[in-house]
Formats: structure tokens, sequence, C-alpha cells
């Protein structure tokens, strides 16, 4: 038996991809959400393989049918919980909270996992299931999905890796399966204003996603997010801890960092919540900061100066092998794949009265960068100061 999915699934295209001058032609692929659909391609046959069809000139997407385009029930007489989900980018820094939320609020949680070498233990510690699939192999994505009500994707390909191999061609796959297999809720993390800067490649590749979402018929919540306090980390207090060098830029950019906790208790929060049906939210942290006023802070926090190398945006702009080079963290909104974007005075944040007003949510009760930071290096600093009582102790000679 061969599924239908409904022919208005379909994608109108905006990024372009080009071939290296030495290939036998010069081809551009349009991403896009507007797409047309033909009954005659099967996209899941019984044995749950998956075929997508593409032609690089139109990046056509073709799927099979027959049958109603209602949602499906593969196996009649087994409800699915609506407790159970499935988390795909389980492993990722805010994959990690939303799983750990789930399991806390009491959530049946399976997690989509590449096979690896080094396993993902930590979530079947906490008591996740995990089954391994590949997004950028379509053919993985069915099996995962059986039994499951609910989809959470915190997914985004690694830096290494094409960036439509799983942001575009490996999300539209699964947006399809979810479709034809009766998924009844998907839950997609884009970026904030990702539909005004086309010019960059992830963020034009977000909207393309929530559009096509949204044309799937699936309901679904789509959730834009800034940047993450936890990227911070990594990238600025650790270096000025470890008194290694800080790279900054000098961007008027300011970025409203939200806690990774605080986003997964929010989602579950909209998840749970009817009239956040097929709505598009933004989650924003209290405030939004430049990198100038971040390394600030840390180094108030730390008691020590920072040793800090500004790059100017105007090298980034000419340059984006620099974002590889230096290795800022995804975490922090990407921020230097988004070097376009950082040559202007731009804000990632948003009035989030309203959004707090329809969650039910105090706005006292979210992080603010300066708590999150308090808390991080009051921890780490009382722990330097237990070690280096500990080794005191051990150089005394009797």
């Amino acid at each position: 038996m061969a599924l239908r999915l409904p022919t208005q699934l379909a994608t109108r295209g905006t990024f372009h991809h080009h071939h290296n001058n030495n290939s036998k032609s010069t081809m551009t692929a349009a991403l896009s959400w507007r797409r047309t659909l033909s009954p005659d391609t099967p996209l899941i046959h019984s044995s749950t393989s998956l075929t997508i069809k593409k032609s690089y000139v139109q990046q056509m997407v073709t799927c099979s049918a027959s049958g109603s385009t209602q949602a499906v029930n593969l196996a009649p007489g087994t409800p699915v919980r609506p407790t159970s989900i499935l988390v795909v980018g389980s492993t990722g820094t805010l994959g990690r909270q939303i799983v750990r939320r789930a399991l806390d609020e009491g959530y049946d949680v399976r997690c989509l996992v590449r096979p690896r070498p080094a396993p993902a233990d930590f979530l079947r510690d906490w008591g996740a299931t995990v089954v391994n699939a590949d997004l950028s192999k379509p053919e993985t994505i069915p099996a995962t999905l059986v039994g499951i009500h609910t989809i959470i994707d915190c997914a985004t390909g690694r830096p290494e890796e094409p960036i439509k191999t799983v942001d575009w061609e490996g999300k539209v796959a699964l947006i399809q399966c979810a479709k034809a297999m009766g998924i009844q809720k998907y839950v997609f993390f884009s970026i904030h204003n990702c539909d005004k800067h086309p010019e960059v490649p992830l963020m034009e590749i977000k909207y393309c996603t929530e559009k096509f979402l949204q044309d799937s018929g699936l309901p679904h919540i789509t959730i834009r997010l800034c940047g993450f306090m936890q990227g911070l980390i990594g990238q600025y207090a650790v270096p000025i801890l470890e008194e290694k060098s800080v790279w900054g830029t000098d961007a008027p950019t300011r970025i409203a960092y939200m806690d990774t906790q605080d986003i997964a208790r929010l989602t579950f929060i909209a998840l749970r919540n009817e009239k956040v049906n097929r709505k598009l939210l933004t989650f924003a942290g209290p405030r939004a900061w430049t990198t100038q006023e971040v390394i600030a802070l840390c180094e108030r926090l730390a008691g020590q100066d920072a040793n800090v190398t500004t790059v100017p945006v105007t090298v980034l702009r000419f340059t984006r092998q620099l974002t590889r080079f230096f290795e800022w963290t995804n975490d922090v909104a990407d921020r230097l794949a988004f070097s376009e974007v950082l040559t202007s005075d731009t804000v990632f944040s948003a009035p989030m009265t309203e959004t707090y007003d329809l969650l039910g949510v105090d706005a006292k009760d979210i992080v603010s960068l300066e708590k999150y930071l308090q808390d991080y290096f009051t921890n780490i600093l009382k722990k330097l100061k237990d070690i280096k009582a500990q080794s005191k102790q051990t150089d005394i000679i009797f």
C-alpha cells in the first residue's frame, strides 16, 4: 500500500546553489516552498522506504498517493499517546534541554540520533529512548515516527556539511514523512528575522522551511529564536577564566540571548496550549546585548580583564572563511556566518509581552543574562578555589 500526500504540499524558490566552474555545466537550483507534487512517484511504500526525486534545475519533489489526505493510522487499534514525543537534534545545546524538560514533565521521549562512534548514552541515562536515523538519508526516517504523536525539531546540520543537506532536504523529507504518517503536532525552531535576510543561506532556508511546514497542513508551532545564553560560556566565559584570547567584532548588532532551559519550558507550555496551534512565536531574552557588553559583563563577574582580539565586521563581510577559522560557536545564532547581517545595526530581539500573556508566563520568571552568567561564574570560581585549596594540602610534607 502506498500513502497519499495532499497535492497542496508544495514550494516556491529562492535559495540558489551554484556548482563550481569545473563542472560540465553551471546549474542553479531554487530552494523553495511552492512546489508541484505529482501523484505518480511513491514517497513511502509499505516497506517504509522513502524516495525523493530531485531535479537540480527545479529541485522538484514528487510523492505518491492513494488514499486519504487525512492523518493515517498505520497500526489500527493502537492509539498514539499524546505524551509520545520524538526530539530531532536531541544532542545539541537546545535539544538536550528539550529532552530533559520533556522527561521531567512525564513525556515518553524518543530521540532521533545519527549513528556515531560515541553513542549518546547520556540521553539513555536520563530515561529517553534513542533511535538511529539520519535526515540526510530519508529512507531511515519513517521507522522512527511509528507511535509518535509530536515531533520537536531542534536539528541543524554540522558545520562541515553542505547547509542544504540537513536543513533543507532533510527537513522536507521529515515533514513529508510526518504528514504521511499522521503525526499530530510538529514544533519547528527557526531564527528571528529569517524572512528579512534572504542573503544569509541558513536564514533563507529556515524561512523556506517555515513556509513548507505551513503549506503541509500539519498542525504545527514555529518558534523563532534569537540566541542561546549557553553559547556564551564557551565563547567568552571560559577563555576569560583561562586567560586565552577572546574573539569579538566591532558590530553594533544586539542579541537578546535566552537560557535554553527557559526556551524548553516555554515550548512545552505552548505545546499544551490549543490557542497556539499553527502560530508563529518569537522567543527573546529580557535584554539585547552587543558583543562588547557581554565581554564587559564577563570581565566584571570573573574579576579579570579579557584578552580581546577584535575582528572588524568589514573583514568578515569579505571572507566568510574566517567563520570556520576562528571557530565561533554555532550556538550564538551562528554569529559569524551572519556576517552580512552584522554590518548593520540589527537587533535580534522582540517584544515578549503578548507572548507571555498568551502562554500565561510571568516575565519575572525568565532568567536574565546577568543572573545566568553570575550563577556560572559563582559556581566555577568556587570550584577553582576548592581545587586550589586541595592541591595546597597535598603539597604539605610531614
